[in-house]
């Protein structure tokens, strides 16, 4: 982080932005949004999994407001941390314009 006031940009990957990125980004809001701003979008997005919504409710976390998006919308931003959560995602990667 190059200033102590500005927050660190992570973004999670997975194919269909359904599951595992949005957990990712749930939990790690919930316990560590003051210092991260968190980001995941899917290479091919559909909606987030009622399952996915139930299950994080079950632990505390709410991310009931949370959608599924498409990696595109991030393609101009710049990211301190990029993680991957599926192959399929990795595969993709190579195709997303990202800048350190």
């Amino acid at each position: 982080m190059t200033d102590k006031l500005q927050k660190e940009k992570i973004l999670f990957i997975c194919t269909r932005n359904s599951a595992r990125s949005q957990i990712s980004e749930g939990f790690l809001r919930f316990k560590l949004g003051d210092r991260y701003e968190i980001f995941n979008p899917g290479n091919s997005p559909t909606v987030v999994s009622s399952y996915t919504i139930e299950v994080m409710r079950e632990i505390g976390i709410d991310i009931s407001n949370q959608s599924s998006k498409s990696i595109e919308l991030y393609f101009n931003d710049k990211f301190d941390r990029v993680i991957t959560l599926c192959d399929k995602a990795r595969e993709k990667l190579s195709l997303f314009p990202y800048s350190w």
